[in-house]
């Protein structure tokens, strides 16, 4: 199968919460090294009232998506929460009227959710956030989305990695981290590996729906 009909699709953003959830200390923890240390639990705390307002609901992955982004700019606090509430709001917008979730269609909506993510701030590569994930992952699979989800979603995964890892030599530069200068060197951004887990879980996702 090489596509997916986008039908009963809200346990995707339930599977997405299981994982947020599961890293909750782990994403708190390496927040509190540059940053205010409340990532993981508000991460957690939005992406799991969404998940309960999901569940059991027959939706499109895009109806999913537009209920998580509501809980994330309204209901969480802390910077990322609107963000990514703002990504998923604009992946939302381009899969909305899809009756199918191809490969192309899924590069649209990455490319969208990147697009609104660049549309609030100015992070560039490089400045140690969310963006060093997102930019390599959404090319890597627009780059390979000709040859099909079961190699796109693999690229896509592993470009997630490796950006999230190159955080670890970077100095921040935008955010309240920016204020450590060097000192901010040596850990994790906890955006970028938010991000990350966001990104594997749905690439994941749709693999095992694929079959």
């Amino acid at each position: 199968m090489t596509a997916l009909p986008n039908v009963g699709l809200g346990p995707v953003i339930e599977e997405l919460a299981e994982v947020i959830v599961a890293n909750k200390a782990w994403l708190s923890e390496i927040d509190g090294k540059i940053g205010d240390g409340d990532h993981g639990s508000n991460m957690a705390k939005g992406f799991g009232r969404a998940a309960e307002r999901i569940h059991g609901q027959d939706m499109t992955l895009d109806a999913g998506m537009l209920v998580l982004s509501e809980v994330l700019m309204g209901e969480i606090g802390g910077s990322m929460g609107p963000l990514y509430g703002l990504m998923f709001e604009d992946m939302a917008a381009a899969l909305a009227g899809k009756s199918v979730i191809d490969t192309q269609t899924f590069a649209a909506m990455l490319q969208a959710g990147l697009e609104g993510v660049q549309g609030v701030g100015n992070a560039q590569v490089g400045d140690k956030t969310l963006i060093d994930t997102l930019v390599p992952a959404v090319a890597a699979f627009k780059a390979q989305s000709a040859a099909g989800f079961a190699v796109a979603i693999p690229a896509m995964i592993a470009a997630a990695e490796q950006g999230r890892d190159s955080t670890i030599d970077l100095v921040a530069r935008i955010g309240r981290s920016s204020r450590l200068g060097e000192r901010s060197r040596g850990v994790l951004d906890a955006g970028a590996t938010s991000c990350c887990l966001i990104l594997t879980s749905l690439g994941q996702s749709i693999l095992k729906r694929l079959g």
